[in-house]
């Protein structure tokens, strides 16, 4: 059947009408990298510049972590060279960290062959100069001496292992020769950099900026830093906070240059990493599984954890990386020991020993507690090496990549706080201690860096004003309001419901009671409930599913028909696993609305919260901007609007085979701006760009995103069809700004036209970025920026039209801005009134009655992708899971598709 409908379809691309073209960029989803080439004459858009400077609000003076660079040298060029590192016998090199020994030494030994010029190496492939070397193809010899990593080489103890033991070994890394050929790539010219400052960015300036990085990543690689792409780690266990499983938070900074409208500036910040805890391994192996002795330890799960970490063994102090552990333990592993014979004949004979008995006999090491545990291996598949656990120890800064358990991440954020006067201290001594000025090749280019924060000027723009119940207007003050003595704007009515308590300890009585005494306060008015389910003990061994699946067989037997409303009471604790299943069944199967809590410090504020979840996700409305209620929202207000959200979220590092899930949020009843919907759906692991906005199945059909959302705001909107779109986009880079234009944009256009050929509405889009490095600071004061802080100049794109935006409270570390970029605006707005729009909309966020740091279309994309996300964790991924495993390059990878919300509840703000 599938391959019918394709080639209806395929026959259906063959021969289109002749005006619309577009559908062809449909199939080519899978590869956004060759979107470019197909389409025939089509404009590629490109961001869009500003067109002004903001005035509205109160002009306060900041502090940015962004740093002036002065480039005199304009008139040099960066010589670009390919790198290729060989052994003798022509096998390429592909360790890690050889590389950068292997070119210091070719620095070393032939300075005066490479007319005495300094590098700027990668690390990998790319090495760049200032000015060119004497000939564009270089070969030279090295030879090196033990090779292993130089973050640790200060404390190498002497003392060899003995000949015999030499030999058994075949050390990994004797000396070794190796073959360097550097030949010429390219010339960048530095006067790109200047260009890039007067707006005129090009693949040059792109790359010129890089070298300048790579250039301060090889300055922090000559300190034995760990590297993670733009950020360095220094080894200084006072950097180091444990954060529990045997992982460590690591402080480092991350530094970047930019061009903004004052010129060339670095940007410094403090990050952070996460490594394994370094030291004995059987200390990282107890904390990692969180056992009270080493003959408690899990090891197959030991082996996965271990596999390519590396050593030192005692007592050598050599280093190796782990391949995996032996079979038996440390007193029964054997292994052939080549021995000269008694005789003086030197007749070498074979022997096959116990590690133990080697380690213990021959090298006279004493073994306290290994001889029963396995031994660690860090020989080749054909020939094993073995040491006994104790004498091996897990060297510094190696990084932990598997995802953090919620325990971890907590502790992980409560570790790295820092209020904002500590961070600009830290970060003004990494300044001092980098000593930037030293560095060779940052002279030759003619570069300084000042070691002042750059001085900047914000506006705080004045909180809007929100309405409640009783056509009450009140004002919110720093950034935050309370219900107290006010009633919801529009509090619905809970008829028909139950409660539903999976937690064994729990006063129900008294919960439904004080709910029920709290709404009233609210203007909510909930009957009694219709019973309370409790769950019978001998299912609570039962895994999950069964678990929900049990309890709704009991309350389909005792309900009289569908309840408008579940209250459900988890196991006390955070992240239960009952709670996919519990959401899968309620929204997809049975469309119930519902809520979720953990009865476990529950008091009226929790209880006043929990209810503006419940009145939004039944079509209340908390509070609204007054601005809406009276429709004056500048140039949303008077034209038909749909405002829209949208997010991807990927599974955690170390996961490639968990689908992405797509979210997007749309607003509906316009003129408001506080009611949403939201439409999920799955795509491939780590796609960033959203592929099932137009899903055209046949020529009347199209089962995507945008279809649904149109026809919700239409119908909801009093059968009016949006003329402006106003699109928040959450999670791109600056690099993937084009693919959101001219992929998704298209999409949606697409989308648009297939409903109405004749319909073309005016589009706006906004790409909002949380991960960044700037932050801002009040000079002289230990307080955050106050909230409706905007900034839009100095520190900003030379030619784009970007600003960043605090607009919540920062309670605790340091605020960190959202950055907006403003890709595409054909509505016109003026900076002021897109400002404006983007701070109102941080205060429309039905869950909690403070601003947000981002706007609330993007947090409820967010929330969605991560409710619906939760369906999948109990899917059985068997019918994809063979082809999971390894990701090949063989076609795209069978995504599971989610289950459809129930009708009833899709239109809901069932994410809320």
């Amino acid at each position: 059947m599938d391959s019918v409908e394709h080639d209806g379809n395929g026959a259906a691309e063959a021969l289109p009408p002749p005006p619309p073209v577009l559908p062809n960029i449909v199939p080519l989803q899978a590869e956004p990298e060759n979107v470019h080439e197909p389409v025939k004459k089509k404009v590629v858009r490109v961001p869009t510049s500003r067109r002004g400077l903001g005035s509205k609000g109160q002009k306060i003076p900041l502090l940015t972590n962004h740093f002036k660079v002065n480039v005199t040298n304009v008139d040099g060029h960066f010589f670009h060279y390919s790198v290729s590192v060989s052994y003798e016998d022509g096998r390429p090199v592909d360790g890690k960290g050889v590389g950068r020994k292997v070119i210091d030494r070719v620095h070393e030994t032939y300075d005066t062959e490479l007319a005495g010029k300094d590098f700027a190496y990668d690390g990998e492939k790319s090495l760049f100069t200032v000015g060119p070397l004497p000939r564009n193809k270089l070969e030279f010899t090295v030879v090196l001496e033990d090779i292993s990593s130089n973050r640790n080489n200060g404390n190498r103890s002497p003392g060899s292992p003995n000949e015999n033991d030499r030999k058994r070994q075949r050390r990994p890394y004797q000396s070794k020769t190796f073959k360097v050929e550097i030949s010429f790539a390219a010339k960048i010219p530095m006067q790109a950099i200047a260009n890039a400052l007067r707006g005129q960015e090009s693949e040059n300036s792109q790359e010129a900026l890089r070298v300048l990085d790579i250039i301060l990543r090889q300055h922090a690689a000559k300190q034995g830093c760990l590297l993670v792409r733009q950020s360095f780690f220094h080894n200084d266990p006072k950097n180091f906070a444990d954060v529990g499983g045997g992982v460590l938070g690591c402080r480092g900074f991350h530094s970047s240059f930019r061009t903004t409208q004052g010129g060339l500036s670095l940007n410094i910040d403090v990050s952070t990493t996460m490594i394994i805890q370094p030291g004995p391994v059987v200390d990282f192996l107890i904390a990692n599984q969180n056992v009270k002795d080493p003959f408690s330890i899990d090891w197959a799960k030991a082996k996965r954890t271990l596999k390519n970490l590396r050593i030192k063994t005692n007592p050598a102090n050599t280093e190796y990386k782990i391949t995996g552990l032996s079979e038996r333990p440390c007193k029964e592993q054997t292994f052939s020991l080549k021995q000269r014979g008694k005789d003086n004949d030197g007749e070498v004979e074979t022997l096959e020993v116990t590690v133990y008995d080697y380690f213990v006999n021959y090298r006279h090491i004493e073994l306290r507690y290994s001889g029963d545990l396995p031994c660690i291996n860090v020989g080749k598949p054909k020939r094993p090496t073995y040491f006994p656990l104790e004498l091996c120890s897990l060297v510094s800064l190696q990084r932990y990549t598997k995802a953090l358990s919620t325990f971890q991440r907590a502790s992980l954020v409560e570790k790295s706080r820092q209020k904002p006067q500590e961070r600009m201290r830290v970060l003004s001594d990494a300044l001092k201690i980098n000593n930037y000025d030293a560095e060779p090749m940052l002279r030759s280019c003619g570069i300084s860096i000042s070691t002042n924060f750059t001085q900047v000027e914000g506006r705080v723009l004045p909180a809007p004003k929100l309405k409640a119940g009783n056509g009450e207007d009140f004002f919110p003050r720093n950034g935050r309001w309370n219900f107290n003595n006010k009633k919801l704007v529009e509090p619905t009515k809970i008829e028909r419901w139950a409660v539903v308590n999976f937690s064994a300890r729990c006063d129900t009585r008294g919960l439904i009671r004080d709910l029920i005494r709290i709404a009233e306060m609210k203007g909510v008015h909930i009957d009694p409930p219709f019973d309370v389910f409790e769950e019978s003990p001998q299912n609570r061994r039962a895994p999950p599913p069964i678990r929900v699946e049990k309890m709704f067989e009991d309350i389909q037997s005792k309900l009289p028909g569908a309840p408008q409303f579940l209250l459900c009471l988890l196991p006390d604790r955070k992240n239960s696993d009952l709670y996919g299943p519990w959401k899968r069944k309620n929204l997809a199967d049975y469309g119930i609305v519902n809520q979720c809590m953990a009865p476990m410090r529950v008091n009226d504020q929790y209880l006043n919260n929990l209810l503006l979840k419940i009145n939004a996700k039944l079509g209340g409305l908390n509070s609204l901007l007054a601005v809406e209620h009276s429709p004056s929202i500048p140039l949303v207000s008077k034209v038909p609007t749909i405002i829209i959200g949208m997010d991807v979220s990927h599974g955690s590092p170390g996961q490639s085979d968990i689908p992405s899930i797509a979210a997007v949020v749309s607003s509906r009843h316009w003129p408001l701006i506080s009611r949403y919907r939201a439409s999920v759906r799955t795509q491939s692991p780590k796609v960033e760009m959203i592929d099932s906005l137009y899903k055209r199945v046949s020529d009347t059909e199209d089962e995507g995103i945008m279809r649904e959302l149109l026809l919700d705001f239409y119908l909801s909107s009093g059968k009016r069809k949006p003329d402006q779109i106003i699109i928040f986009r959450d999670g791109v880079s600056e690099s993937q700004f084009n693919q959101v234009l001219n992929i998704e944009l298209d999409q949606i256009i697409e989308a648009c036209k297939f409903l109405d050929e004749k319909w073309s509405p005016k589009f706006v889009v906004i790409v909002a970025q949380k991960n960044h490095h700037t932050k801002f600071f009040q000079p002289g004061s230990p307080d955050n920026v106050p909230p409706g802080t905007v900034i839009d100049n100095k520190i900003c794109h030379p030619r784009n039209n970007d600003f960043y935006l605090c607009a919540h409270a920062g309670m605790i570390g340091t605020t960190r801005p959202t950055h907006y970029h403003v890709l595409l605006d054909e509505v016109g707005f003026s900076a002021d009134e897109l400002q404006e729009l983007v701070h109102s909309l941080s205060y429309v966020y039905q869950r909690s009655t403070t601003a947000i740091s981002v706007v609330a279309p993007i947090c409820y994309a967010h929330l969605a992708a991560t409710q619906v996300g939760t369906f999948m964790k109990f899917e059985d991924m068997s019918e994809t899971s063979s082809s999971h495993g390894a990701l090949t390059s063989a076609g795209p990878v069978p995504v599971p598709q989610l289950p459809k919300l129930a009708e009833s509840v899709c239109n809901s703000m069932f994410f809320c």
